[in-house]
């Protein structure tokens, strides 16, 4: 096996942008919809690694801040690689409790489900941006194997739910 060098920069488009190289190559997506593993693999195939920011607030968590620019857009990305898809997705927080108020109930979320994390700014907060890196997809794009399940040491099936 022979790993190769990671070249940067890494492409960068906008949702807007993905969404309409998908829809050139005639793949059935809408504005407002999110990416499958179809899609994400056919960016990738296209651009290599590549960043994909600026999403619907309604297909992200949340606790995703939206642009002030345009409300109706979150700081939100995604890194997708070739083969398989979402490696990792990052983003801004909401760091205001009354938005975070607002956006739980714009969801549909239940208040009491989450006083634990409203709770966190209650007396202030800072601006400040997470992401969630999948170890098991990290190492099957590394190690170019053809499913992530290859990556996963018990993995879960329809047919196989207990290790």
């Amino acid at each position: 096996l022979e790993l190769s060098k990671i070249e940067p920069p890494f492409h960068r488009i906008t949702y807007d942008e993905a969404v309409n190289r998908l829809q050139k190559e005639d793949l059935d997506i809408q504005w407002g919809e999110d990416f499958g593993f179809k899609e994400e693999k056919a960016l990738a195939a296209e651009f290599g690694p590549l960043f994909v920011y600026a999403y619907p607030k309604e297909i992200k968590a949340f606790y995703c801040k939206a642009y002030t620019e345009n409300p109706e857009l979150v700081m939100s990305v995604d890194l997708l690689v070739p083969r398989i898809g979402e490696l990792t997705t990052g983003g801004a927080r909401i760091d205001d409790q009354e938005e975070l108020m607002e956006r739980i109930e714009e969801f549909g979320l239940r208040e009491e489900d989450y006083d634990w994390y409203i709770d966190l700014r209650k007396y202030g907060s800072v601006p400040h941006t997470g992401f969630g890196l999948g170890i098991e997809r990290l190492l099957a794009w590394m190690l170019r194997l053809e499913s992530v399940m290859e990556a996963i040491p018990f993995p879960r099936t329809v047919r196989r739910f207990y290790p």
